[in-house]
């Protein structure tokens, strides 16, 4: 028998926004419609209605997605990121992520113009601990990571969202590398991992993993990435590269290195780590996609002065 309150609770887990049969289920089909009729509530699409008669907000829009595309529904992707708490991140749709099994007869009704567009996926491996307990539901933050870097819209793209999500330090390397084990034919599968690696190595931002992919290229050895350092003011610094073997130390400077205040900051770091007696080279963070070939030849150089031999 239901109880009272169990309409209003259902509203409150899913911000007003129900199916049709879970609101006969709890009013009966009169209540339901008179609601409708009366223009206290709307209806969303076929099978989805929501308790207010606004417009709809972003809470509302992804629990309308779900709710649309069925019970196992869940949210994916970029749209999981970001409910995760992954800033920095756009998408201008909603992505769906239902298993393929319980789900080859499904199409999309027609929206509403306030409801941004679906983006439904089918996927043949969704096992339980890949589904969060998010509100709405949405996979597990490592599972979306993976799928947003395979279905980004280039390797730049993927490459980025897997350094914004390590960054703010919503994933953990080990549990990324347990859903790639279980993806073994997943698209741009070894791009994956390897910026995973690369991150987890200490890259933060994606002109350090360029950095540390030249390197591999070129058969250089592999440099510590963000190693940390105390100056002598105390105060605590990261390394962008940094070869303790040969003490030599890269920089990589992005557009806010170009504001005066923080290259005055830069110089006299640079002075610090050479009366130290470390080798420091800067590169412009395009430089090393723009002009590899120099790059490396400097810090080819840079490594045999200091004793280093291929």
């Amino acid at each position: 028998m239901l109880e009272p309150d169990d309409f209003a609770e259902l509203c409150f887990q899913q911000s007003g926004v129900l199916t049709t049969d879970q609101a006969v289920r709890l009013l009966t089909r009169g209540v339901v419609r008179g609601h409708l009729n009366a223009g206290r509530w709307r209806r969303i699409c076929r099978g989805v209605l929501t308790t207010t008669n606004g417009v709809l907000d972003r809470r509302r829009q992804m629990w309308a997605a779900v709710l649309t595309a069925g019970p196992e529904a869940l949210l994916g992707g970029v749209t999981a990121l970001t409910e995760a708490g992954v800033r920095g991140l756009r998408e201008t749709s909603l992505r769906v992520v239902v298993p393929a099994a319980t789900s080859r007869s499904l199409r999309l009704p027609t929206m509403p113009p306030d409801m941004p567009p679906i983006r439904l996926t089918r996927t043949r491996i969704l096992p339980d601990e890949h589904r969060g307990r998010g509100s709405p539901p949405r996979m597990v933050t490592c599972r979306a990571l993976v799928d947003a870097a395979a279905w980004a819209p280039s390797e730049d793209a993927a490459r980025t969202i897997i350094a914004a999500t390590f960054q703010q330090r919503r994933v953990v390397a080990d549990d990324v590398l347990g859903v790639l084990a279980a993806r073994r034919r997943l698209p741009r599968l070894a791009l994956i991992k390897r910026t995973v690696l690369d991150v987890a190595g200490g890259a933060q931002a994606l002109s350090e993993i360029d950095f540390a992919a030249l390197c591999r290229r070129s058969r250089l050895p592999a440099p510590d990435l963000q190693r940390p350092r105390r100056e002598a003011s105390g105060r605590l610094r990261y390394l962008d590269a940094y070869w303790p073997r040969w003490r030599l130390h890269v920089e990589i400077d992005g557009a806010h290195h170009l504001e005066a205040r923080q290259w005055a900051e830069d110089m006299l770091r640079q002075n610090q780590l050479w009366i130290s007696g470390d080798r420091v080279l800067r590169f412009p963070a395009g430089l090393i996609r723009s002009r590899p070939d120099v790059v490396i030849g400097q810090l080819r150089s840079a490594l045999e002065a200091a004793g280093w031999r291929n």
